[in-house]
């Protein structure tokens, strides 16, 4: 049950938020029981956004959350996936992405809790 949710300063084309969804759903393996059947992704793009005082360089918030608990190891390689990812599809450099996990205990789907 991982949520990606992507806001970020610049334009996302359709084309690019299906090549990033793609990308996304591969990335998620890297945490341990994780896959894109069960991804849900969301994109907010030309947001106003502010780091360091300043507004002048594109930037990203990542906001992954995940059912249960992964490893330091693992979440450190999805974020250098998700980096990788925003700087080669909107040029967004890493000194302007923040990557935010949260481990959820209770997650709900279909009516039901897991």
């Amino acid at each position: 049950m991982p949520y990606i949710s992507t806001k970020t300063t610049v334009t996302i084309t359709p084309e690019k938020r299906e090549i990033i969804k793609s990308k996304l759903g591969i990335a998620i393996e890297l945490i341990p029981g994780k896959n894109e059947s069960w991804l849900m992704l969301s994109f907010e793009d030309n947001s106003i956004m502010y780091f360091k005082g300043s507004n002048d360089i594109p930037l990203a918030f990542v906001d992954v959350q995940i059912f249960g608990k992964s490893s330091a190891e693992a979440y450190n390689d999805l974020t250098k996936a998700i980096t990788e990812i925003l700087k080669e599809e909107l040029g967004i450099k890493p000194e302007g992405i923040y990557v935010k996990y949260e481990e959820v205990s209770t997650w709900g789907w279909n009516g039901n809790n897991f």
